[in-house]
């Protein structure tokens, strides 16, 4: 075959192009024609090419804020100040010296001026005469390379989320929690039997501190996060939290309300501080600690110190903790719950613990969804507090769970799950790791969420308990004292373990539905909620999820779609008009009928062909109750105890 007019090509016998060369002008040099080239010169030319710098944020205009006149340089410097005064030992007048970005990247030693330098008030060491690189609000792709390159046990998925492990502890360490008690948590947490605060003294504080920022201080380089709790505008607050570790970062980068580069440059000073330094555990011989690990608060500093433990909850669940000391101050009531709203602007509040279907119910597709965890409800309505969702990821399964499935993308933080070693398909049904394995995932990944992340007023307020005594109906309206009751008591029924062949369940409470994060008594969570359903007219429904016809083992659990028509009729407002009767013993409301649930289930003794044995059983839960409510019967509520008696005859009569 011949070629074109150029004569540039012919074939060979064997079928392939020949390549012929041309002799070139003496003036000429030879080149390859086969594509543009590049603007480089070099390779180190070329890679500078592949980056660009992010785009300068929107000038402000004005100057409403201190920072608005300052050159970029000024803000820059006064934003590595401010960190180095979050990292700076107690026992120095100065933080260390810090410069950003990753000390792997850097070619030489970054200068730093000492011109307003205060001599330090101890011997300088080691760790004062290096740099502390400081990795500042990275991007979700910077940190993913970041945990990939420093970090073993990270791997990308095949959805394109990034696997990571977090150590030996795969859940939180709630006895391994302190609290300060100073002259003013004293009296205003909830302190002995029953309460999640256990104590610790400043000084045994000072000295984790210390030990934190000191771990910190050693490495190379530290993540910095910068971010809000809280889409309430008038309310949020600012987080740092400083760690060791890309997959904590990118977890509350997550979780986080994830600031603007506008609120980014006004910053300024955070109202709280998270050092995590969980990789280093805290020294057993200090005073108040029980093992390695310690994660500290200390509410008078807004610091929170994490020791010994490199499970992420214990950062999330943390700064949940400090909402429900902060807010309370505001007259804000924060809440364990998830939230939605329908299209008509009606919002209702999802309360359960685990296993209860708070996420299932929560996530209705024919609403919006404000929030799935932690929420508050101020004088302007309900927001949430986080940036997030961080959900259960085992037995996880497209059919069951398609919003949350979808959702694990790149991006997202799949804590200790398994996975195969060569397609990196997740295997969510493996529990080799742990049990306890979840996605953490911006809550914009879920495809009917609202943002930002607010409504109005809640209309219903519903208290959901998967009873496995089988003797709870399957909807009941509630008044506000039964309200208060249930919502203090937090009940739900956990299937005892099988191993011995017992199949009896077993009463679970939790004070709020969320006892393990509460500051104050739950008395006064349940004045203020209360408070605010009367003022604008929500009402109480208690849905048990659980079984019917008997206990686990006898009866049967309760049909999802059975429970979703109750919701439904809720949201709808029909359940309002229904006829009522009320219940023996708990004294609960009950409709009559409801359309497309059997009528025979709404009255549980209905269900029960032996009549003595559920009255038995509902004399044994009733007794659960009122055993579990003792530890709250000597609290005061108000001027005088009107309000606590009313509420103590909210609960089971017999």
């Amino acid at each position: 075959m011949a070629s074109n007019g150029n004569g540039s090509m012919t074939m060979n016998g064997n079928g392939l192009a020949k390549i012929q060369t041309h002799k070139k002008h003496s003036n000429e040099i030879c080149h390859d024609d086969s594509g543009p080239t590049v603007k480089a010169q070099t390779i180190a030319e070329l890679h500078s090419l592949q980056k660009k710098r992010s785009a300068p944020t929107t000038p402000i205009e004005g100057t409403q804020t201190p920072f608005a006149t300052l050159s970029e340089e000024e803000r820059h410097r006064q934003q590595l100040k401010s960190i180095s005064a979050s990292l700076a030992s107690l026992t120095r007048e100065t933080g260390p010296k810090v410069v950003k970005g990753d000390p792997a990247r850097k070619s030489e030693t970054p200068r730093v001026s000492h011109e307003h330098h205060i001599a330090p008030t101890i011997v300088v060491t080691d760790s004062a005469l290096k740099f502390t690189h400081v990795l500042y609000n990275l991007s979700p792709a910077e940190l993913y390379e970041q945990a990939i390159k420093y970090e073993k046990g990270s791997f990308i998925t095949s959805s394109g989320a990034l696997a990571t492990l977090s150590g030996a502890k795969t859940g939180r360490s709630p006895r391994d929690k302190r609290v300060v008690k100073d002259d003013d948590t004293e009296n205003e947490l909830w302190w002995g039997k029953g309460s999640p605060n256990i104590e610790m003294d400043e000084h045994t504080f000072m000295v984790n501190r210390e030990r934190a920022v000191d771990y910190l201080n050693s490495l190379d380089k530290v993540y910095v996060n910068d971010q809000f709790l809280n889409w309430d505008p008038e309310n949020k607050i600012k987080v740092r939290i400083v760690s060791a570790r890309a997959y904590h970062s990118l977890f509350m980068h997550n979780m986080c309300i994830r600031p603007t580069p506008e609120e980014l440059e006004n910053f300024g000073t955070p109202d709280f501080t998270i050092y995590n330094a969980g990789q280093f555990p805290c020294n057993r011989y200090t005073h108040y600690m029980t093992s390695s690990t310690s994660i500290d608060l200390h509410l008078a500093r807004r610091e929170m110190v994490i020791l010994g433990t490199q499970y992420a909850g214990e950062m999330k669940k943390g700064l949940f903790s400090v909402m429900h000391y902060l807010m309370p101050k505001r007259h804000i009531l924060s809440l364990h719950s998830g939230c939605n709203i329908g299209k008509d602007g009606d919002v209702a509040l999802f309360f359960g613990l685990s296993g209860t279907g708070k996420t299932t119910l929560s996530t209705d597709h024919n609403r919006y969804l404000i929030g799935d965890d932690e929420h508050c409800w101020s004088e302007t309505g309900v927001s949430n507090i986080e940036g997030g969702c961080y959900a259960k990821c085992i037995d996880l399964s497209k059919e069951k769970e398609p919003d949350i499935f979808n959702a694990i993308r790149f991006g997202t933080v799949l804590e200790n799950v398994v996975f195969d070693e060569h397609t990196r398909q997740v295997d969510y049904s493996d529990k080799s790791v742990t049990e306890n394995t979840r996605a953490a995932y911006p809550i914009e990944y879920i495809p009917n969420a609202l943002l930002p992340c607010v409504g109005p007023h809640p209309k219903n307020v519903i208290l959901l308990a998967c009873d496995a005594f089988g003797v709870l109906p399957p909807v009941s309206k509630l008044n506000l004292a039964q309200t208060m009751y249930h919502f203090i008591s937090g009940y739900t029924a956990l299937v005892a373990g099988t191993e011995d062949g017992i199949k009896e369940p077993q009463a679970t409470f939790s004070a709020c539905f969320g006892a393990a994060f509460i500051m104050l008594h739950p008395t006064k969570y349940a004045a203020m909620l209360a408070e605010k359903m009367q003022k604008h007219g929500a009402t109480g429904w208690l849905v048990n999820t659980g079984w019917s016809g008997g206990s686990y083992g006898y009866g049967s659990r309760i049909k999802l779609p059975y429970t979703r028509k109750i919701i439904d009729a809720i949201h709808s407002g029909n359940l309002l008009n229904a006829n009522y009767q009320k219940t023996e013993i708990f004294g609960l409301e009950i409709p009559t009928a409801l359309e497309g649930v059997p009528s025979e289930i709404l009255e549980p003794v209905n269900m029960w062909s032996d009549k003595k044995a559920y009255k038995e059983t509902l004399l044994k839960l009733a007794g659960l109750f009122k055993k579990n409510f003792e530890t709250f019967t000597n609290y005061k509520i108000g001027k005088d105890s009107k309000l606590t008696e009313e509420i103590l005859a909210a609960g089971p009569i017999f």
